[in-house]
């Protein structure tokens, strides 16, 4: 395991060195999203919903949208100012019972490991939580931001560790709208119900339990694996698609934010593909008009020539006829 953090725990006078490791990871299968014919991976762009543009990560902010749906933008010289903290302490505030503590307000776990000069100290803190049977209620600045958390004992194969549970802030905790109404239960009704709590009574065992569903995706994409059915997929040389493409995608971003804005669209801005026909169509009927005139002129050419070919051979005729009248005198 890779150490996140590193710091010390502050009990009273005492300090204890630490380490931070990530106590859980998941093993949920992860699936990417791909094109079904080729097996290429989706891509996605940053566009705009206003001017329809992509937009550079170096102009991305963060915004809150209020009730009315207005957009406050903040920078990352608003968040300069808000309380940031670089501690590298997990600060004791009191120890309280363990059943005080509700499950439910625990959130991400983290285990500590001593540093070699502080062991001893590590040891006593331990032994004081086992004994006590009660949980410290600490505050620690993770990722600069400090959260309320307890330290507890957990046994593990390696031996008692002290482990960190960082807790949900009591606002985060939703309170159910509903209400249950109880109907009137029968003592004989109550026995029975204890009677088979006590036949499915039995000690908690993690290894119990498996993620039947985990187990079947996988099984499945192993089979597909040695089956063959494996598309090796290849970079694209391609930027992010055909200049075609992205113009479409622009017009529709375009449209779509003038009718987010209640603006009139017009039939050929929100469906890109027919106004490249209808303009392919008008680029085609001038190329046949064009075509046509040519021909219509060559046309005209031609019976110019024509008519100046026979213009001239009946001249010659006349002046050959008057060259054999002359003659004949």
């Amino acid at each position: 395991m890779r150490a996140i953090w590193k710091g010390s725990v502050s009990f009273g006078l005492v300090n204890v060195p630490v380490k931070l490791y990530s106590a859980t990871e998941s093993h949920d299968v992860s699936f990417r999203q791909v094109h079904e014919a080729d097996g290429g991976r989706i891509k996605y762009q940053r566009i705009c919903s206003i001017d329809g543009e992509e937009v550079p990560y170096s102009q991305i902010a963060k915004g809150y949208e209020t009730e009315d749906g207005e957009m406050v933008i903040l920078t990352d010289d608003d968040f300069k100012d808000l309380p940031l903290t670089s501690s590298r302490e997990i600060s004791v505030e009191k120890f309280v019972p363990s059943d005080q503590i509700d499950p439910m307000l625990f959130e991400k776990s983290y285990y500590l490991e001593p540093d070699a000069s502080g062991a001893k100290a590590y040891a006593l803190l331990r032994e004081a939580l086992v004994e006590s049977d009660r949980m410290a209620v600490v505050t620690v600045a993770l990722r600069q931001r400090t959260s309320v958390a307890v330290l507890r004992v957990r046994p593990t194969d390696n031996g008692d560790v002290i482990v960190l549970q960082t807790m949900m802030w009591p606002d985060e905790i939703r309170v159910p709208d509903f209400s249950v109404e109880l109907g009137e239960v029968k003592d004989s009704e109550v026995k029975m119900a204890q009677m088979l709590v006590e036949t499915l009574a039995g000690d908690f065992d993690a290894t119990e339990f498996e993620d039947d569903y985990a187990d079947a995706v996988e099984a499945l994409v192993k089979a597909k694996i040695e089956g063959g059915e494996v598309k090796r997929t290849e970079t694209s040389t391609k930027s992010s698609g055909e200049v075609v493409d992205l113009l479409a995608a622009l017009q529709k971003s375009v449209a779509a934010a003038k009718q987010a804005r209640g603006e009139e669209v017009p039939e050929e801005a929100s469906t890109p593909e027919k106004a490249a026909k209808k303009s392919t169509a008008r680029k085609t009927t001038a190329k046949t008009a064009k075509t046509a005139t040519k021909k219509t002129a060559a046309k005209k050419t031609t019976a110019e020539k024509a008519a100046s070919k026979s213009t001239a051979k009946k001249t010659a005729s006349k002046a050959t006829a008057k060259k054999q009248v002359k003659k004949a005198s």
